[in-house]
């Protein structure tokens, strides 16, 4: 009614007694009913669409930017495990270059159980390639590979061996691409997951980057959003996070490479054929002599480039050749060459900044060149750590409500956080879970692949549904307990709508019954008219 008298106000329209008052004030209702509210109701609900899509695709981006930022183990030989049941455990051996050095296939599970000679293998090939580190896919049977690979590891002490469960999501994208089948032409597309898994643990970001970032899957919505606005978000992050951390220009591979502001597909290639072809880049200034590969390319993509132990002692840090006149001049202050400037943190502290701004290199930049000084090529990822599943717990029939346990977080939503604690089934904390203090974003607390202590608080084994709370306190306990006992009250002991209460009606009144004086009446124009109030006042 308010609609169709607004709009009839602006018509001029009213019963002023005349014979066609009543055809207009149709009119104005019609206007209402079949154009107006049609068109606002779908533009509102676009707008709220398009609203829920950016924030969709913000999780997205940053779950992956945490996961592709996830510590590594670094340039150590691996053994990576595929884990399977029926068609065996993939096994896959890289050295610290990430080169493949064995593949086989073994049969400790069921329903083959060969566990000796499975032991035999792992331990040999442990042996002959000084392989200390063992990286399992945490899919369907990792639990019982992990505790074949915990018992092989108490047998033979000697071999030193430490056994970490990885994500394997998009492993198996990865195997059966055209990518993976350049890579490893002879290999068994199964074969080529495990050795994927081994890579991810030495550099998660290297390995990633090779898989199409919408098949990693730490998102929520992702089939159901934009795929050109995600697909470009990811590709972003993907770019930021290499950047960051830098490439190593004598290891990198062409899909990493490619990630480089500056490099395409087809430069990335020429890179690595040129590196083939020539050896060793000694210095930055030889991507000139690459093919395709010009002054503007190597002035976009030199800083982000590392060579190691060089012609130039500043080609293995950030800072870039066009800042290399800096660096000359603070040695020059100093009376150090710059081999012996790197690193020195004495002489460092010591040197004012604004001594050597100029008209091309401001004091901002100056100040990072010293930063870069001081640690040269410093990786901003964390130190690299493993969480410790419980030897208890294997499967959800083994969890009982108020277990402690650690466990690592997969995937982080809107309305709480997915944790691991090695059951095959991830957890749900619930965003209200995660903290003592009210939290709008769950990323304030955690992040992709962070460790974390949790409380098992509820377990529905036939539903395969495990609620966790990161709450570990006294207190929290004693509230937990104290819900608990109220949940189990008789109906009549609380109102319908009692806040806190899950339903259809909770915390609203229903059809106008039951409102009191502290309960808001609807406003006459209803929801949509509502939602439309808000929308315009957003806009204003």
């Amino acid at each position: 009614q308010r609609a169709e008298s607004r709009i009839a106000q602006r018509a001029g329209v009213a019963d002023r007694g005349r014979p066609a008052d009543a055809w207009l004030a149709e009119t104005c209702r019609q206007t209402w009913r079949y154009k107006l509210h049609v068109r606002l109701t779908l533009d509102l609900f676009g707008r709220i669409r398009e609203r829920a899509e950016e924030e969709a695709i913000r999780i997205f981006g940053d779950n992956l930017k945490d996961l592709l930022l996830a510590p590594p183990a670094g340039p150590k030989a691996v053994i990576g495990l595929d884990p399977g049941l029926r068609t065996g455990v993939k096994v896959a051996v890289v050295d610290a270059t990430g080169k493949v050095l064995s593949v086989d296939t073994i049969y400790p599970l069921q329903p083959k159980n060969q566990h000796e000679a499975s032991a035999a293998t792992i331990a040999k090939l442990a042996e002959q390639h000084g392989a200390r580190l063992i990286s399992i896919g945490n899919g369907t049977g990792s639990r019982e590979t992990e505790a074949f690979v915990a018992e092989l590891a108490l047998k033979h002490p000697e071999l030193k061996l430490t056994r970490i469960v990885v994500s394997e999501a998009g492993a198996s994208v990865y195997s059966a691409s055209e990518r993976a089948a350049k890579e490893f032409p002879g290999m068994d597309v199964s074969l080529r997951g495990a050795v994927s898994i081994a890579r991810r643990l030495q550099d998660p970001l290297a390995e990633l980057v090779k898989i199409e970032p919408k098949a990693i899957g730490v998102g929520q919505y992702q089939h159901d959003v934009n795929q050109v606005k995600l697909g470009a978000r990811l590709v972003h992050v993907v770019e930021d996070c290499v950047n960051a951390v830098g490439v190593d220009l004598n290891t990198a591979s062409a899909p990493l490479l490619a990630r480089v502001s500056g490099l395409s597909s087809g430069t990335a290639e020429a890179v690595v054929r040129y590196r083939d072809e020539h050896g060793a880049f000694t210095s930055r200034r030889k991507l000139l002599e690459v093919p395709r590969l010009g002054p503007k390319t190597y002035e976009q993509a030199a800083g982000f480039l590392r060579i190691r132990d060089g012609e130039q002692p500043l080609d293995g840090s950030s800072v870039h050749p066009e800042a290399y006149p800096v660096v000359d001049r603070i040695a020059q202050a100093t009376g150090l060459p710059v081999g012996q400037l790197i690193g020195n943190g004495a002489v460092l502290a010591k040197l004012d900044p604004k001594a050597f701004v100029d008209e091309r290199f401001g004091l901002p930049t100056v100040q990072d060149i010293l930063r870069e000084l001081l640690k040269p090529g410093r990786d901003p990822r964390p130190e690299f750590k493993t969480a410790q599943f419980s030897a208890d717990v294997h499967k959800i029939s083994d969890l009982t409500p108020g277990m402690v346990l650690e466990g690592v977080v997969t995937n982080v939503a809107a309305f709480g956080a997915f944790i691991d604690i090695g059951v095959h089934q991830d957890g749900l904390a619930h965003v209200s879970e995660l903290s003592d203090k009210y939290i709008k974003d769950p990323r304030e607390v955690v992040k992709t692949g962070q460790i974390v202590k949790v409380r098992v608080l509820e377990v529905d084994a036939p539903r395969k549904r495990i609620s966790l709370s990161l709450k570990l306190s006294a207190a929290r306990e004693a509230a937990v307990g104290g819900e608990r006992r109220s949940n189990s009250a008789p109906p009549s002991s609380r109102p319908q709508n009692a806040p806190g209460r899950a339903g259809p009606g909770a915390g609203r009144p229903s059809s106008g019954k039951g409102l009191t004086q502290d309960t808001p009446k609807p406003a006459p124009m209803g929801t949509l008219g509502n939602l439309l109030s808000e929308a315009m006042k957003a806009k204003r």
